[in-house]
């Protein structure tokens, strides 16, 4: 990880966002790049009921969720709950893990992976498979990479 001695601020309106099928979509915040190594960051929008990870796992980082606004559900290592507004998830390296917004609910979170890794070509693929544009075998080419182990 290199040291970055340079403080980041990212305005909503210079966020690229990647819209999702559903209506939600990524503002994709901080890559490791903009960090030295330290994190990566984006906000996720689910729409009511809608999936936002299969099971996968991350071998080099743990992956925060912080919800916003509504209600997500998560699956860590096999056991599900939900998690309100104000509340926060944190996944350490190798523990599977899914999540959506729950049934009736959208939810507004905060994903901040540490420490970072450059993954704003993998949302970017994310969001032209969500729209039928590319398979999901292109993602899974592409797991050392992005550090996303799907199961």
């Amino acid at each position: 990880m290199s040291e970055n001695r340079q403080a980041l601020v990212v305005h909503a309106e210079e966020a690229e966002r990647i819209g999702l099928p559903h209506g939600g979509g990524f503002r994709l915040l901080a890559d490791a790049v903009h960090t030295g190594g330290a994190l990566g960051a984006n906000r996720l929008s689910l729409g009511v009921g809608a999936a936002g990870a299969r099971t996968h796992f991350h071998a080099r980082s743990t992956e925060l969720f912080y919800v916003l606004d509504g209600v997500m559900w998560c699956t860590l290592d096999g056991v599900t709950t939900t998690v309100a507004a104000g509340g926060l998830v944190s996944v350490p390296p190798g523990v599977p893990h899914s999540f959506g917004a729950a049934p009736g609910s959208g939810a507004e979170l905060l994903v901040v992976l540490t420490p970072g890794v450059d993954r704003f070509g993998y949302f970017r693929s994310l969001g032209r498979v969500q729209h039928g544009l590319a398979s999901f075998e292109d993602l899974l080419a592409e797991q050392e990479r992005y550090d996303v182990h799907f199961l």
